[in-house]
């Protein structure tokens, strides 16, 4: 049987739905293999990363996983740790070995450092398979985000956030003026220099979750963001 790719890439394609012929090609997330042929395991967009066939499903709740950098917001907090939402399936814990690098004491008021009500970035360090979840901050990455905006969008909808090699985010950094900081929970992190600018920022976001699967959306979000300033 012959080797060929049978659907272009971010198509949108339904489970069941061949995307590659041969033994050349390899299943990667959200897809299996049957004899020679890739199919898809849900609906989503068809990816390829050199030989890897993926699909990126176009809805799904966050499931975290070791290494996620992630944004969260204090829920509560108790006399050695801060009880995080990373919206997931379950709260995460942040102990106070792990949430700076520097030294915190114990029984020293945690509400210095990060309050009920405070998002922060913060990594995945532990997820257990009954979905206990650890997150640390000791890396100068990381860090409580003051003022700007936070919206949540799909956690599938990510990597189109991101785009290849950075190329949508980088690009909503250059027109817009903002800052961001994408977590892969779905939580994207919004700074610019006006509240304009970050509203323009929220829009763009806005746009590119809901028109995921479209192709040349970076082009295209482009020409949006000049219609929307000339408008403003």
């Amino acid at each position: 049987m012959s080797e060929e790719k049978t659907i272009q890439e971010r198509k949108v394609v339904i489970p069941g739905e061949t995307l590659a012929t041969g033994m050349e090609y390899l299943p990667g997330h959200g897809t299996h293999r049957v004899n020679e042929e890739i199919r898809a395991s849900w609906l989503g967009l068809s990816e390829y990363n050199g030989s890897v066939i993926k699909v990126i499903p176009l809805k799904g709740a966050y499931i975290p996983r070791e290494g996620d950098r992630v944004i969260g917001v204090i829920a509560d907090v108790s006399y050695s740790s801060w009880d995080v939402n990373v919206f997931g399936p379950a709260n995460a814990m942040l102990g106070i070995g792990d949430a700076s690098r520097s030294y915190i004491e114990l029984g020293e008021d945690l509400t210095r450092y990060y309050d009920i009500g405070d998002y922060i970035y913060a990594e995945v360090s532990k997820v257990s398979k009954s979905m206990f979840i650890k997150i640390n901050m000791k890396d100068k990455m990381f860090r409580k985000l003051n003022t700007g905006l936070t919206v949540k969008i799909s956690p599938v909808k990510v990597p189109r956030i991101i785009g290849k090699k950075g190329s949508m985010v980088n690009l909503l950094k250059e027109e817009t003026g903002c800052t961001f900081i994408v977590g892969q929970n779905g939580i994207v992190w919004i700074k610019g220099e006006t509240r304009q600018q970050e509203l323009l920022a929220l829009k763009a976001i806005k746009y590119v979750e809901n028109n995921a699967h479209m192709s040349g959306l970076t082009d295209t979000m482009k020409e949006k963001i000049k219609e929307w300033k000339q408008n403003e």
